[in-house]
């Protein structure tokens, strides 16, 4: 499971260099932050602040 990840990662990493897409990166990882911030948050007090933000 974690190679076929890993393998993901891998092609997209490729896919970008090749069609020099690397204005996407920056885009992609901003909403990996901001979905792990929604996964640790949603159990605490700060989640209805966050919620309100979207």
């Amino acid at each position: 499971m974690a190679r076929s990840k890993l393998a993901i990662v891998r092609e997209f990493w490729s896919f970008m260099k090749v069609r020099k897409k690397f204005w996407l990166a920056p885009l992609l990882m901003s909403m990996v932050l901001l979905g792990l911030l929604l996964v640790v948050a949603q159990g605490s007090a700060v989640a209805p602040f966050i919620y309100t933000l979207f």
